[in-house]
């Protein structure tokens, strides 16, 4: 199986440990402004990639304002996708995006907390017991102030809890937004009025959601809540809370409250589990690169739905109305005198 990373970025390297883990032979090949890896392919441009190599998967993990450029040099591939989310930016044509895919073999954007074992069992709880949301609340952020990689902004850090919340309670409705109030400032390289974060309130078919997201947290967190309602009408409530202290250790918890105290219906907690070190950082991406390549290897079925492209483009339309909905205050300035770009040495902050 041949692989064409464009981008052999940060993003680009933990997926390419991802696909090598994965034990199936593959061949990697890069696109990019220079040779990252002597010891692999390298090419200038995406079209001469695609012509001299001829891979079976393209891996798009360039920074977000140049994810539609690349996906629209792919019009007329054939073969499997993955793409980084955001899809795009709110600045370019979904819809020549969705045409340039349209004769992709697969695609699977990198939704990856949905290869998390808490995600996987709280959203077949939930359909095997026909469970109905009433509340779903999210805080979702890390520490990008000053990181020398460009960004789209917050919009690339609240998709996942979007998309977890209704990927777990959605029961096939689509989230509506509602409100939406965000903070704008100079924390990236990309720009002085870039949006860091957003709070938000919002529908999903019965049940209402509310969140904040952002990229200036100084600390890393990934939490969601949900209440649901069970057919016999009592409450359940569930609580998940994904990487922490370190990449990959998640947590569920799921429980309903009584006279006598609460009834744990089921805990899940996989931090002290051993990763092996060639597994590090890319547990729940190895699973969903391990469903890529035997999907395209051998036609196997994926073990989870692949979020595909049509999720992608819902969610991009999702985060292109939160970003002209934005209420936003004036920008915050964190370096008046200019920055000092710093080299990153703690992947798990980039995480």
């Amino acid at each position: 199986m041949k692989i064409l990373i464009v981008g052999l970025g940060y993003a680009g390297t933990r997926f390419r440990m991802a696909f090598r883990n994965t034990g199936l032979p593959v061949e990697f090949a890069h696109v990019g402004r220079r040779r990252r890896d002597p010891r692999i392919p390298y090419y200038a441009s995406v079209r001469e990639g695609l012509d001299d190599f001829r891979p079976d998967v393209v891996v798009v993990t360039v920074p977000d304002e140049a994810h539609a450029d690349v996906l629209t040099q792919l019009a007329g591939y054939e073969g499997f996708v993955v793409a980084e989310k955001p899809l795009i930016t709110s600045r370019d044509d979904l819809t020549a995006v969705d045409a340039a895919l349209a004769r992709t073999h697969g695609f699977c954007m990198d939704l990856v907390e949905r290869y998390s074992e808490a995600t996987v069992w709280l959203r077949d709880h939930v359909r095997e017991h026909d469970l109905q949301l009433v509340r779903a609340h999210f805080t979702w952020g890390k520490d990008r102030i000053n990181d020398h990689r460009p960004t789209s902004g917050v919009p690339s850090e609240i998709i996942h809890p979007l998309d977890l919340v209704g990927w777990i309670a959605g029961h096939g409705h689509e989230l509506e937004l509602d409100t939406v109030l965000g903070t704008r400032s100079d924390f990236s390289v990309s720009g002085p009025e870039v949006l860091d974060s957003v709070a938000l309130s919002a529908r999903l078919g019965p049940g209402t959601v509310t969140g904040y997201s952002s990229f200036v947290n100084i600390t890393r967190k990934r939490e969601v809540d949900f209440v649901f309602r069970s057919p016999a009408g009592e409450l359940e409530y569930a609580g998940l809370v994904f990487d922490t202290p370190e990449w990959d250790a998640d947590r569920l918890r799921v429980w309903r409250r009584t006279s006598e105290g609460d009834v744990v219906i089921h805990e899940l907690d996989t931090s002290s589990r051993p990763v092996p070190e060639e597994a590090a950082t890319v547990v729940k991406l190895g699973r969903m690169a391990a469903d890529v390549a035997r999907f395209v290897a051998r036609g196997e079925k994926p073990a989870q739905p692949f979020p595909g492209l049509q999720d992608a483009l819902a969610l991009q339309r999702l985060l292109n109305t939160m970003e002209q909905q934005a209420r936003t205050t004036a920008p915050v300035t964190y370096f008046p005198a200019g920055r000092t770009v710093l080299q990153e040495t703690d992947w798990e902050r980039l995480g």
